[in-house]
C-alpha cells in the first residue's frame, strides 16, 4: 500500500468529529463523510461545528459513483455498525485498509466477515474527552488513537500509511507490539467507567474525587482482568492504575460517551460492554455479578419513558 490519498469516514459524532477536523486540515488527501441524504441535509443546513469552528466537510451518499477510498475510518456505535458496512460498500476497493474506532473487541471480526479481501486494522481511541451536543462538538483533550495488527513486532505496508497519513495530520497516536492486549486494556477501560458513569450520571470529575465511585469501577475493572486472564490475555491490575494516571488528565467536565447516550436518551451500548462480559464469563465460568447488575440497570434506564 502506497500513501493514503483518499480518505472516507462513516460516523460524526463526538469522536469521528475530533479526528475529521484534524484529517479536514490536512490538504495531500481528499477527505469525505458517508452519509445518507437526510443527514446531509441536516449537517449542510444546521452546519457542523467543532470547537465553536465551523465545518463543511465533502459529504457523499452510500450509491454515489466515487473513487474507491485508500482508507475508510469508521467511528459510529456499535448498534450503527451493520448500516455503516452497508453505506460503505461501495467504496471499499481491492486495496482498501478499513479502521474501526468503535468500542468492545468484536467490530474488527465483524466487518472482516463483510469484507474478508481488505485488510482490517485494530484501532481504538484513548485520552479523548470529546462531547456532541446536536450538530456541535467540542474536545479539550483529542487523546491517541491506538492502532496496528494484532502484533506489531514489524510494521506492515498499511500499517505504515496509516502512520504517515496520521503524522501528516497531526494525529497521536500509538502502535503497540501486542495490539490485542492493547484492545482488551480499552475494554476494560469502557466496561468500568462507562457503564458506571450513565447509571451515576457522572463526568469524569467523580471518578477522580470520589472514593466510592472510583472503587465500584476498579471492581468492574476486576471482572474484566479475570477474564482476560482466563482467555490467556496478560492484563494485571497495575493496568488499572495506569488508567488512573490517564484518567486524572481529563476535564472533570467531561463526560462519558455512555452518559451521553443516557442523557440524550440514544441507545447505548451496553450489549457490547457488559453484555459481552456476560457472555464470556458465562461460556468461560467466570463470575460477573457487577457487570450482570450494571447490565440490569442500564437496560432499564434504555426502557424507562420520558
Amino acid at each position: 500500500m502506497g500513501t493514503i490519498k483518499n480518505v472516507y469516514i462513516s460516523g460524526l459524532g463526538a469522536v469521528g468529529c475530533t479526528y475529521a477536523s484534524f484529517l479536514y486540515e490536512n490538504a495531500s488527501i481528499s477527505l469525505k463523510v458517508v452519509a445518507n441524504a437526510e443527514r446531509i441535509n441536516r449537517y449542510s443546513k444546521s452546519g457542523i461545528r467543532i470547537n465553536r469552528k465551523p465545518f463543511s466537510f465533502d459529504y457523499i451518499t452510500p450509491d454515489s459513483a466515487d473513487s474507491p477510498a485508500d482508507l475508510i475510518i469508521i467511528a459510529v456505535k456499535h448498534h450503527q455498525l451493520e448500516q455503516s458496512l452497508k453505506d460503505i460498500e461501495n467504496f471499499v476497493g481491492s486495496n482498501t485498509t478499513i479502521l474501526s474506532l468503535l468500542n468492545g473487541i468484536i467490530s474488527e471480526e465483524i466487518i472482516a466477515e463483510k469484507f474478508p479481501q481488505n485488510k482490517i486494522l485494530y484501532s481504538f481511541c484513548v485520552g479523548i474527552d470529546a462531547v456532541r451536543e446536536k450538530n456541535n462538538s467540542s474536545f479539550s483533550k483529542p487523546g491517541k488513537i491506538i492502532f496496528g495488527e494484532k502484533n506489531n513486532k514489524n510494521y506492515s505496508q498499511e500499517v505504515l500509511a496509516v502512520k504517515e497519513l496520521f503524522d501528516n495530520s497531526n494525529i497521536a497516536y500509538s502502535i503497540p507490539e501486542d495490539m490485542i492486549r492493547e484492545l482488551w486494556w480499552k475494554f476494560m477501560i469502557n466496561v468500568g467507567i462507562n457503564q458506571p458513569s450513565a447509571i451515576l450520571r457522572a463526568p469524569y470529575g467523580v471518578f477522580q474525587k470520589i472514593k466510592e465511585a472510583q472503587d465500584l469501577m476498579k471492581a468492574t475493572f476486576k471482572e474484566v482482568i479475570a477474564l482476560a486472564q482466563k482467555l490467556g490475555i496478560n492484563l494485571i491490575e497495575n493496568d488499572i492504575d495506569e488508567f488512573i494516571k490517564l484518567l486524572n488528565t481529563l476535564s472533570p467536565e467531561g463526560k462519558t460517551s455512555m452518559l451521553q447516550d443516557i442523557e440524550a436518551r440514544r441507545k447505548t451500548e451496553v450489549e457490547i460492554f457488559a453484555g459481552s462480559v456476560l457472555e464470556l464469563g458465562r461460556k468461560h465460568g467466570v463470575f460477573t455479578p457487577i457487570n450482570e447488575m450494571l447490565f440490569n440497570m442500564i437496560r432499564t434506564l434504555e426502557q424507562k419513558p420520558k
